[in-house]
């Protein structure tokens, strides 16, 4: 990974607020504090939920995040995982799953500013599709 990628990271993901919102308009969330971290996901599980050649996430500390209007519906995609969605436009929203316990990632083109949240790592690129675009493994 290159320098500028991480300071671009520390410099975008700091303690500023982060907003955004469904298509609708209808849930709407804000979270508070510092990115864990931007990633690009290529699994499967996330392909099917989302419509994409992969998902790109970002993740925050269920703590910092608050639901300003209503919490999304909830699907249970698989044994110990959650996706958030709205269910009047139907845009996918969040992620929880028991192996990262205490988090929610949020898929980076529901916020205001998406262009704030560069991803600086890829998860799961051993699934990713062989003609995509992958960065390479990043731990955090």
């Amino acid at each position: 990974m290159e320098d500028a990628d991480l300071d671009h990271a520390r410099a975008n993901h700091s303690g500023a607020n982060h907003a955004g919102r469904c298509q609708c308009g209808g849930v709407r969330f804000e979270a508070a504090g510092p990115v864990i971290f931007t990633s690009n996901c290529q699994c499967g599980a996330c392909r099917r939920a989302t419509g994409a050649m992969f998902s790109t996430w970002v993740g925050f500390k269920d703590e910092q995040l608050r639901w300003l209007t209503k919490e999304p519906d909830f699907f249970a995609s698989s044994p110990g995982v959650k996706r958030g969605f709205c269910a009047a436009c139907g845009t996918p929203l969040s992620y929880q799953g028991e192996k990262w316990a205490g988090e929610t990632h949020l898929l980076i083109g529901v916020f205001d500013k998406p262009e704030n949240y560069k991803p600086i790592g890829e998860a799961f690129s051993d699934e990713a599709l062989p003609f995509a675009y992958h960065r390479p493994p990043t731990k955090y």
